[in-house]
């Protein structure tokens, strides 16, 4: 890595794994680091039920991809995929587990390194009740889940995933 200006992407995995489908997001993310089609130089963040404190991990990050279960009121195991405006209108309570991601999304822009690309990836829970086993909604929708998330990797990486031809093969870096 030299000083040249490049990408940093990182996934962040959220929730709390005793809170049976809360900790969706942190099953997605270690079923994500033994997958051989995560591209090189991309960090993975095990965010648990942390909040704000999750920022001084961030700072330079220009991609930021978010993985948890969301309370959208949709069927359990439903996909959830948020970005752009539909993140800023964020409510703090969606976030099944008390962590803010309301508050996190608020704060990022107050680092000097505001992420160019957030993307929220998400997973309707069936119960988050005291309990370490994902229902069998959940359970199914981890692959899913996780092949969204290859795939978001693989638009910001440039490197097209299977069957989808790339936009480009560098990044796009706009000084401000």
């Amino acid at each position: 890595m030299g000083p040249h200006l490049q990408q940093q992407i990182a996934v962040v995995g959220v929730g709390n794994t005793i809170r049976s489908d809360d900790g969706a997001g942190v099953h997605a993310l270690g079923l994500l680091r033994h997958d051989p089609r995560l591209p090189a130089g991309v960090s993975l963040i095990d965010g648990g039920s942390h909040g704000i404190e999750l920022l001084a991990y961030l700072n330079g990050v220009s991609h930021l991809l978010l993985l948890d279960a969301v309370d959208t009121g949709a069927p359990a195991g439903a996909l959830v995929h948020m970005a752009g405006d539909e993140l800023r209108g964020f409510p703090g309570g969606a976030s099944v587990h008390q962590l803010g991601i309301a508050d996190l999304l608020a704060t990022l822009p107050l680092i000097s390194d505001m992420p160019r690309e957030i993307v929220l990836l998400g997973v309707q829970p069936e119960s988050t009740d005291w309990g370490t086993a994902l229902s069998p909604p959940v359970e199914a929708a981890l692959g899913p889940l996780v092949e969204a998330a290859i795939e978001q990797l693989a638009r910001w990486t440039a490197k097209p995933a299977a069957g989808v031809a790339a936009q480009g093969t560098s990044p796009d870096i706009r000084l401000s």
